[in-house]
């Protein structure tokens, strides 16, 4: 086990962003197609293909998914993971006909100081086709992909991941892009409200404070009043190796989201764009009660470490006024 995604198999990921415009994307591949839904709970999300994801819609496994900066632009990464998909003749099939499926899901990067100058159309397509090509099992965490440009309230934001196994022998891995209006951390210290669910120091092992003060309850959002319902989001890909429908899948996302609340204060507010895909690469039987409920529970708990992780591993942005990295102000 690696502690990432790829950690189950057939699944690959890849990063592609531009240092000088501070944003990026990462593409989650799936060798064989997966069975997915999706979970929504911040107040401004975008998506692609959401509708798709609904248990009631007739296609049933998707090929990729799509995660980027940019805002609304960005959701055109998805035609970039799309293309390469393509090529690789890889997709839902009617007849002659071959159609790649991507959802995906973007977060506010735009007033970062990278140069968003790009012209009349946005890099993010090309951004989405190279991540695409570029997937593979391992892959860095922190500031890359989409996590580029990815900020919380009071540090800068990344790319995270975490995996576990159940007691029933079912994996379950989760990947995370953390740009939220709250904090990962509790109040102006180096404690990630993760913090229970740390395993082996991977986001720092300073555990929480011995008590907590009013001020480390107090609200920290990003942008304070000027905050607007688009500036945030965190993103989440779950994935486990057991055997799942559609319906399944959506309820597997539905309690990963649990684990927003565990990493992140406040959390799923108006501010957010909070999103979880749930996939299943369906190779290991579950029992369809306790052992979903099992696998939700760890799924939760590796989401949760996948954001702490994010916002440890990331660096600050080279532009004036950027905020601190975690490490650049705990060590």
């Amino acid at each position: 086990m690696k502690n990432l995604l790829t950690d189950i198999a057939g699944v690959r990921v890849g990063h592609a962003d531009d240092a000088a415009l501070g944003s990026g994307v990462t593409a989650v591949i799936f060798d064989t197609s997966a069975v997915a839904s999706m979970d929504v709970r911040g107040g401004g999300p975008g998506t692609r293909e959401g509708s798709l994801l609904d248990p009631v819609s007739t296609v049933e496994r998707i090929d990729a998914i799509a995660l980027s900066g940019g805002s609304a632009f960005g959701l055109e990464s998805g035609g970039g993971v799309q293309a390469w998909l393509a090529e690789q003749d890889r997709g839902f099939r009617i007849r002659e006909a071959v159609i790649p499926i991507v959802p995906g899901a973007i977060c506010f990067d735009l007033l970062n100081g990278g140069n968003k100058a790009w012209g009349r159309f946005s890099p993010y397509r090309d951004l989405g086709y190279a991540a695409a090509a570029a997937a593979a099992t391992d892959f860095a965490l922190g500031s890359v992909g989409a996590g580029l440009g990815a900020t919380v309230a009071n540090l800068k934001g990344g790319l995270g991941s975490a995996s576990a196994t159940t007691q029933s022998g079912i994996k379950v891995a989760a990947l995370a892009v953390v740009n939220a209006v709250g904090s990962v951390t509790v109040g102006d210290g180096p404690w990630f409200w993760a913090a229970p669910f740390e395993i082996g120091g991977e986001y720092g092992g300073r555990g929480l404070p011995a008590s907590f003060t009013p001020d480390m309850l107090a609200p920290r959002l990003k942008g304070g009043p000027a905050a607007t319902a688009v500036e945030n989001t965190t993103l989440a890909v779950v994935v486990t190796d057991a055997v799942l429908t559609k319906t399944q899948a959506k309820r597997l996302a539905m309690i990963a989201q649990t684990g927003f609340a565990r990493a992140i204060y406040p959390v799923h507010a108006p501010l957010d764009g909070d999103v979880v895909f749930a996939a299943a690469t369906c190779e290991k039987p579950i029992d369809p009660l306790y052992g979903l409920t099992e696998l939700g529970m760890v799924a939760a708990n590796v989401t949760a470490r996948a954001i702490a992780r994010g916002v440890y591993a990331a660096t600050a942005l080279p532009f004036p006024g950027a905020l601190p990295a975690w490490k650049d102000r705990f060590g």
